[in-house]
């Protein structure tokens, strides 16, 4: 034991410690969490946390960066392969920061928005309180089909052309199937409205072509986060295609730096380089097991006598499966999240279409995603499995503290990261 101040040292390292034994431990299904590969952690872990850089690669504010320059260089080349975009910025260092840098660059305090309501899956950063708000915009909320658990395109044309907003967004934090930018992208630029897509839950699954195109289908830029279904460090990243002037996107690279950050987190940006790459190799294989794994997990659920959403559509076309827990307690979602975390199974509750905001610590529903089950290699037997757990505490009602037992001994036999230059493909996909 340190002495001194050393032992302070000593609680953390060993909260850390704890903390990755008991993660590698549990059932986790936060849908917007993974984890990196060895190579990837090796990267953030590395010495470019010490370096700072501003500004363009070989154009730096700093001296000291050609190895950076040249990491940050092929960054650019790989995520601009992997989306088809024209251009993509790795310097944001999380989603919400690229969504104010999206914001900041494209708009004017007093511009109209369109965005998804926060009951409906839109994310904080796209609402008045977020940085939507902080820019001064006029946030108003795209029509909602709670039915087709998606946006109503018919109203939603309608009120394109009544309100003429400046920006129009899509995506959003509850976002089990692709949104409608291919019906609504052309209605949106009639009135000369910028098409913004937030891929921060979905990014993975449109790097492996699982999910929806949206640059392809209309969006004028795409921003994201990189931890979620694409298994990278926590960071962001924008996207876009050519449009409009220079003089625009000159603005929005100017909104990024010197606008809302100077450095962008070196040894971050490396892990997203590595990450770009695995996507780029095993990309494809792990979207398509995702949305597998998906599929799977909302049949068994439902088989298990769960209310799981969207069986007239599939349940569901990405990551997310989302569950309506109401039935089964007063306190529903509130209930349940903390109930499964005793039993080491992780998630969270979330807001139905149908909730009021003054539901949001009681919420009707459960959000479940399985990138990360995925990425440790397991398939659709295993979601199986998954569902059963859930049952026995939700429904059997049994001990967590027993049902947690079971999950360690479950979890124990899945501790690689697969989908990686590390350990490859897991060996059913090998055969």
């Amino acid at each position: 034991m340190a002495e001194g101040y050393g032992e302070y040292r000593d609680k953390v390292l060993e909260f850390i410690e704890d903390h990755e034994n008991w993660r590698k431990h549990t059932i986790n299904l936060i849908a917007s969490e993974n984890v990196t590969s060895p190579s990837v952690t090796r990267a953030v872990a590395s010495g470019f946390m010490h370096k700072y850089a501003e500004g363009w690669p070989r154009q730096r504010y700093y001296q000291g960066c050609k190895y950076v320059d040249e990491v940050e260089l092929i960054g650019v080349e790989l995520f601009t392969k992997l989306f088809g975009s024209d251009f993509a910025d790795l310097r944001p260092i999380s989603g919400t920061n690229a969504n104010q840098a999206a914001f900041f660059g494209l708009t004017q305090p007093g511009d109209k928005a369109i965005v998804l309501h926060t009951s409906h899956g839109g994310h904080i950063s796209h609402m008045p309180f977020g940085a939507a708000g902080m820019r001064g915009l006029e946030v108003h909320t795209w029509p909602f089909d709670n039915e087709e658990f998606n946006i109503d395109v018919d109203k939603a044309e309608k009120l394109i052309r009544e309100l003429e907003p400046k920006i129009v967004v899509f995506g959003g934090s509850l976002f089990p199937f692709p949104h409608p930018v291919k019906e609504l992208a052309p209605v949106a630029k009639e009135v000369g409205a910028y098409v913004m897509y937030d891929a921060a839950h979905v990014l993975g699954l449109i790097a492996g072509k699982q999910f929806q195109d949206p640059l392809r289908e209309g969006a004028d830029i795409m921003t994201a986060s990189t931890h979620k279904t694409f298994p990278g460090p926590q960071g962001g990243v924008i996207l876009y295609k050519k449009f409009g002037e220079t003089e625009e996107i000159a603005k929005l690279q100017w909104a990024i730096f010197p606008g809302v950050l100077s450095n962008h987190h070196l040894h971050h940006m490396a892990g997203k380089v590595i990450t770009a790459a695995e996507m780029l190799e095993y990309g494809e294989k792990y979207a398509k097991q995702i949305v597998k794994n998906a599929k799977a997990l909302a049949e068994a659920l439902a088989e298990e006598g769960f209310r799981v959403i969207g069986e007239d559509k599939g349940y569901t076309e990405s990551h997310q499966v989302i569950v309506d827990v109401s039935d089964l307690h007063p306190a529903a979602g509130g209930w349940a999240a903390p109930l499964l975390e005793e039993a080491g199974i992780i998630l969270n509750k979330n807001l139905l279409p149908w909730d009021p905001l003054e539901k949001v610590n009681e919420p009707s529903g459960l959000r479940i995603g399985v990138q990360e089950m995925t990425r440790v290699g397991m398939m659709e037997d295993e979601m199986k499995e998954i569902a059963h757990f859930i049952r026995r505490v939700l429904i059997d009602k049994e001990d967590p503290k027993k049902v947690r037992r079971d999950v360690y001994g479950f979890r124990a036999e899945y501790q690689k990261v697969y989908y990686s230059f590390d350990h490859g493909l897991p060996l059913r996909l090998r055969e």
